[in-house]
């Protein structure tokens, strides 16, 4: 099913047969992921693996996260659900990921697994999923990992020169106050090695940046830090991430890394533009939506962050694809105002950005989910190709040679996992 225009005939959706039943706990996620179409969502150790398709939606345009959700309405509708856990990511579940631009030459995607096992904090569970049938084996036996391998990266359309030179352009801009804030991003290109085996790349992830968002969905795979919004019973939150700076090279380093970082203006500046972008997109949906009064710092292994916290509750009964569509691009992926800065980025970007920067996550029959920014990730096409992603936010104080060296920074997390 593919979704661009609206249309008044709707395409058939297949009855699907849903069961969810506990299981004893299977231990680490990612060891059960199939080999050849690896599909995780986990933080911490927790979350959700795929294996094979019971349904695929594949979406785009303009319409697509819109289209996605209409499209899932009539699954549910058509789907008889057996789920005694009622739990958070139990019963009918979809995977997703959304291309960043209207204009993608990359399709989005619904997938809807075969069998899914859970794994939250004190209970583990295997849901089957079929047309008519249930899959078996109700869970799918491990498969051993393949040797070590090595991605080499190297720079895609815009090398470093053409980088500063982008940067350096926008700032032009922001000067001339076309536009308060754009991302720029540019991207890594390489080959995987035949039949290497990208569960270890996810493993890397995983384990290295627990703290995150580690996800695998159609080739698309990454660590992402910043929540773009989950929804449970009811309630909406999001983690807003717009600022940076490099971690320090010893304990006395890292922390003033950390104060600069907490008392740059410019940073300051930027982390504001997307908060306040959040919280505008969501009020219609949550009128009692709130940030934290003043962001934090969050420590990554690669990096320091300003972060916020959004919290309120839904008053309108949207889902969590509803929302997605809602506030994607944020101004921390694309800039302010979002129509101009959009447009500069079609201008000064020579590439696709595919899914990066995109929605990426899961939604339930019940509308609730959860959804990352497709941050520090890559997509690996079916020859081998692997394209990883990395911007920085560019305001008007913003020094082409510092934003150069942060997409460095944001690029390392990927970097690592395929070295």
């Amino acid at each position: 099913m593919t979704g661009s225009e609206p249309s008044s005939v709707e395409t058939p959706v297949p009855s699907l047969v849903v069961e969810t039943i506990e299981t004893d706990d299977l231990g680490p996620l990612v060891p059960l992921l199939d080999r050849g179409n690896p599909l995780l969502w986990t933080r911490r150790g927790y979350g959700l693996v795929g294996h094979g398709e019971a349904l695929r939606l594949e979406f785009t345009g303009e319409r697509r996260m819109l289209d996605a959700a209409e499209a899932w309405q009539r699954v549910v509708a058509a789907a008889t659900v057996t789920d005694p856990l009622s739990r958070t990511g139990t019963g009918l579940i979809a995977m997703g990921s959304f291309a960043f631009s209207d204009r993608s030459r990359r399709t989005s995607v619904l997938i809807v697994p075969s069998i899914v096992i859970g794994r939250d904090t004190d209970q583990s569970w295997v849901t089957r999923i079929g047309v008519g049938a249930l899959p078996d084996p109700v869970v799918p036996p491990m498969q051993p990992y393949g040797g070590p391998f090595t991605v080499a990266l190297r720079p895609g359309t815009l090398d470093a020169d053409g980088y500063r030179a982008a940067v350096a352009a926008a700032v032009d801009r922001i000067c001339n106050r076309d536009l308060s804030k754009v991302v720029i991003a540019r991207e890594l290109v390489g080959s995987m090695p035949p039949g290497a085996d990208l569960r270890r790349a996810i493993e890397a992830l995983a384990l290295g940046y627990r703290d995150c968002w580690t996800f695998s969905i159609d080739g698309f795979f990454g660590s992402s830090p910043e929540t773009l919004v989950s929804v449970d019973d009811g309630s909406v939150s999001a983690r807003v991430l717009a600022g940076s700076a490099a971690r320090g090279s010893d304990e006395r380093s890292d922390e003033d890394a950390a104060t600069a970082l907490a008392t740059s203006a410019k940073d300051q500046d930027e982390h504001q533009f997307a908060v306040q972008n959040v919280l505008a997109s969501l009020r219609s949906h949550s009128p009692n939506v709130t940030a934290s009064e003043m962001p934090f710092t969050l420590k990554l292994p690669n990096l320091w962050h300003l972060a916020s916290d959004v919290e309120g509750e839904l008053t309108d009964g949207s889902t969590s694809l509803d929302l997605i569509s809602a506030l994607h691009p944020t101004a921390a992926v694309a800039g302010t105002p979002t129509v101009e800065a959009l447009r500069l980025i079609d201008e000064l970007e020579p590439f696709d950005r595919g899914r990066f920067a995109g929605p990426v996550g899961w939604v339930g029959a019940d509308g609730d989910g959860e959804w990352a920014v497709a941050l520090r990730s890559a997509q690996v096409d079916p020859d081998g190709t692997v394209t990883a992603y990395a911007g920085a936010g560019i305001v008007a104080g913003s020094v082409p040679e510092r934003e150069l060296v942060e997409t460095r920074l944001k690029f390392r997390p990927i970097v690592e996992a395929l070295a």
